[in-house]
C-alpha cells in the first residue's frame, strides 16, 4: 500500500490492526514514553487550561495524566482513529474513576464543537494525517482564539537510530519489509521543521516555536523481543515470515540492539521536536 496516499478508511483499518498491539502493551509503551508525556502535561499546567483536547491519544495515557492535573473542574478529551486503542482508553478511565472522555474518530475530519477547547496537545499523534493542513485547520476550528497548541513529534530517522534498528537488522532476511516514506504519513513525517511551520501557518496557527529535544527513554530488557516483534515495519510482516526463518530473524534483530543494553534495561535517546503555537485570531 502506498502510504503517501492512504485514504481515511485505509488509516482506520491500519490503526485497527496496530491498535491491538498498542492496547496489549499500553503499560510498557506509556512507561517508555513517559518523558514525552511529562513535556505535554507541563505545558498544560503552564497555560492553566480547563478544557484540553489530546489528538491521537492512543490508549489514553497522556489524556489521563492531563485529567489528573486539571482536577475535578477540568475536562480532558482524547481522540483517536483506532477502535482497540479507544476501547482500552475508556476502560482505563473507568478503572481509574477519571473524568477523561474519549472520541473514536479521525481528528482530520471530526465535527468538533467550534471553539470548544482551551488547549490542544499531542504525543506523537499528528504525523499520520493524510492531509496535515486540513487536519490542523480542523483542530484550529475546535480551539478558542489564542488557545495554545503543543505537540511532540519525531525528528528524522537518522537522529533516531533505535527506532529503525529492527528493520535494518532484519532487511537481509526479510526483503519485503514495508518501506518508510518521509514524504507520506508516518513516524518521521514531521522531521523537517520547515514543513511543520508551513503546515501550521497555512492551517491558522501563529506564534510557532519549534524546539529540538533529546529525551532519555527506557524499557525493560525482558520486554525487548516483544517490543520489536509487535511494532514498526518488522512487527507488521513478522507473522507472515516463514516459520523456519523467523527464529533467525528474531535472534539477528535481538543482537542488533546490544549497543542499547544497560543492565536490565534498554536505553535510547528520543530525538524529537517540541512544537508550540497559538490559534490565530487573524481572519
Amino acid at each position: 500500500m502506498d502510504i503517501k496516499h492512504l485514504t481515511d478508511e485505509d488509516q482506520a483499518a491500519r490503526w485497527k490492526r496496530a491498535g491491538h498491539a498498542w492496547a496489549e502493551a499500553q503499560e510498557l509503551l506509556d512507561g517508555m514514553l513517559r518523558p514525552l508525556e511529562e513535556l505535554l502535561v507541563e505545558g498544560v499546567s503552564a497555560e492553566r487550561a480547563d478544557h484540553v483536547l489530546d489528538v491521537g491519544c492512543g490508549t489514553g495515557g497522556t489524556t489521563l495524566a492531563v485529567a489528573r492535573r486539571l482536577g475535578p473542574t477540568g475536562r480532558a478529551v482524547g481522540i483517536d482513529i483506532s477502535e482497540p486503542m479507544i476501547t482500552a482508553a475508556r476502560e482505563r478511565a473507568a478503572r481509574e474513576g477519571s473524568s477523561a472522555s474519549f472520541i473514536l474518530a479521525d481528528a482530520e475530519q471530526h465535527a468538533f464543537e467550534p471553539a470548544a477547547f482551551d488547549a490542544v496537545i499531542s504525543r506523537l499523534g499528528v504525523m499520520f494525517f493524510s492531509d496535515p493542513v486540513r487536519a490542523f485547520a480542523n483542530l484550529r476550528r475546535a480551539a478558542k482564539d489564542e488557545a495554545p497548541l503543543r505537540f511532540v513529534a519525531w525528528r528524522g530517522a537518522a537522529e533516531n537510530p533505535f527506532m529503525t534498528t529492527a528493520e535494518r537488522a532484519a532487511a537481509p532476511l526479510v526483503p519485503d519489509l514495508p518501506a518508510r516514506r518521509p514524504d507520506g504519513p508516518g513516524q518521521f513525517a514531521f522531521a523537517d521543521p520547515d514543513r511543520i511551520r508551513g503546515v501550521l501557518t497555512e492551517s491558522g496557527w501563529a506564534e510557532i516555536g519549534i524546539r529540538p529535544v533529546e529525551l532519555s527513554c527506557a524499557l525493560p530488557a525482558s520486554e525487548l523481543v516483544g517490543y520489536f516483534t509487535r511494532f514498526g515495519p518488522l512487527g507488521l510482516v513478522l507473522p507472515e515470515v516463514d516459520e523456519q526463518i523467523r527464529p533467525r530473524v528474531i535472534e539477528t534483530v535481538r543482537t542488533a540492539f546490544d549497543p542499547y543494553m544497560q543492565g536490565t534495561e534498554v536505553r535510547f535517546t528520543a530525538a524529537c521536536w517540541t512544537v508550540d503555537a497559538r490559534a490565530s485570531t487573524a481572519p
